[in-house]
């Protein structure tokens, strides 16, 4: 269906840099999706076994391809188990913005402010050393739960999943060392993907998306550390949204602006504010393979008060006892890193070192969905364990697994009965292409499949 532009829209671009009104409208015309994903690192991936086309390697992006057609996912085993996201491509240059202008291999405190449905988190913690954690806030309360969702198929433990809103971050004032925005816009960059969008577009919803982004930033620029970066985004093309917006970043924070090395074979724009000078990069969709995007990047300059404080807290978990962790240690895979194995009422958390020394600070300052991984619950002694483990990366390989072909794969997805048979009593792992997809429990008559209900496939 062809889209129709706003010419408000169309008149608003034409002074900027690198808009091309006739290659724009006709970038709009061509029906053809494009559709990418980013490979999970994490995760051991045999495309030949996905459902996946491969085409070509994003070329911002090393764990990022194109698709030469768009499968469904929903069929694909290999999605449900967290083997690779499904991201627009233009976006995932955040990972080239994040290793220009950070240390990637230090220990790092992360906020992914505006983080459903979990693309650009995903993406952040691929590239964050082991003993940095992640942030991962969502403040729409029913986009939580897909947020959860992904994180949680993404398999890390150093990633916490909050519902809170932008000013709650004031109470962790100098405390992150990177903040990422990726902010509610008017949302021009994707009239491709949703022509439907066009609609709901006008020059107040710019106006009121603009003044709401500024709200957002002036409420979570407390939490960041001096020297600390800030990463500016949207998937709008109007300058106020954009450009603007880091002129005002300016004038009225401790900012000043950061420029990104890009290739001239990328065709990547790079523009600078009217007032400030300051660089942002747009995509548009008759240069890159790609949909519309903007982005930049800040560091904050403030000198004053560096240094995150906070008085001592106590903790809500507690240590294992010797027969817990008998029961919980062998579900470990000894080479997974450091884990700190602790007890919330009946169930069992690992969390890496890094969020067990900041977890009483989080946690008496956000609301926690998500920290860590659910290793299980404790009954009588027994460890019944948790999908968050089977989806994780320190899972341990000496746990009994069953390998299942695609349909019978896609049968334990749909929670219906899977024939097993030889499998070893007790708790198994399912796997597909040698990557797992969750748990069963094999007894003298029957097996349990214990696939979360909430996550079916219902698709048929």
């Amino acid at each position: 269906m062809e889209t129709h532009l706003p010419t408000a829209l169309l008149s608003s671009l034409h002074s900027l840099k690198g808009f091309e009104h006739d290659a724009f409208i006709a970038a709009h015309k061509i029906s053809n999706q494009i559709t990418s994903v980013r490979f999970n690192p994490n995760k051991k991936f045999n495309v030949v076994h996905s459902a996946l086309d491969v085409s070509e390697e994003i070329p911002w992006f090393e764990n990022g391809f194109y698709l030469n057609k768009r499968p469904s996912f929903t069929l694909d085993p290999l999605f449900h188990a967290g083997a690779y996201y499904v991201q627009e491509a233009s976006s995932m240059f955040l990972g080239e913005v994040l290793k220009q202008t950070c240390p990637l291999g230090h220990s790092l405190k992360v906020l992914d402010l505006c983080a459903a449905p979990g693309g650009k988190s995903t993406l952040i913690q691929s590239l964050l050393s082991s003993d940095s954690f992640l942030i991962s806030n969502e403040v729409i309360k029913s986009r939580v739960t897909i947020l959860n969702e992904n994180v949680i198929k993404w398999g890390a433990a150093n990633i916490v999943v909050t519902n809170n809103d932008p000013k709650d971050f004031q109470r962790l004032q100098n405390y992150f060392d990177i903040i990422v925005v990726d902010a509610p816009c008017s949302g021009s960059g994707l009239f491709r993907k949703d022509p439907e969008a066009v609609n709901e577009w006008s020059m107040d919803n710019v106006s009121l998306c603009s003044q709401r982004q500024q709200r957002i930033l002036s409420d979570i620029l407390p939490a960041l550390k001096s020297n600390g970066i800030l990463i500016y985004s949207t998937c709008s093309y109007s300058e106020d949204e954009n450009e603007a917006i880091g002129d005002w970043l300016i004038d009225n924070h401790d900012l000043e602006g950061l420029g990104i090395n890009i290739k001239d074979e990328w065709n990547i724009t790079e523009t600078i504010s009217a007032k400030q000078k300051t660089p942002g990069y747009r995509f548009y969709p008759d240069k890159v393979k790609g949909e519309g995007f903007f982005i930049s990047a800040f560091r904050k300059t403030n000198k004053l008060n560096s240094n995150h404080t906070s008085k001592a807290k106590s903790s809500s978990f507690e240590k294992l006892t010797q027969t817990e962790f008998s029961n919980v240690s062998k579900w470990i895979n000894k080479d997974a890193g450091s884990v700190n194995l602790l007890k919330w009422k009946d169930d069992i958390f690992a969390l890496p070192n890094s969020l067990l020394q900041e977890y009483a600070t989080i946690q008496n300052s956000l609301y926690i969905k998500k920290i860590g991984v659910n290793i299980g619950t404790m009954i009588r002694n027994e460890m019944i364990p948790s999908h968050q483990l089977a989806m994780s990366h320190i899972l341990s390989p000496e746990i009994p697994f069953i390998d299942l072909e695609k349909e019978s794969a896609l049968n334990y997805l749909r929670l219906n009965t899977i024939n097993a048979e030889n499998t070893d009593k007790g708790w198994n792992i399912v796997r597909f292409s040698e990557r797992p997809l969750g748990f069963i429990k094999s007894l003298q008559n029957r097996i349990n499949n214990y696939y979360p209900k909430e996550w079916r496939i219902l698709h048929k």
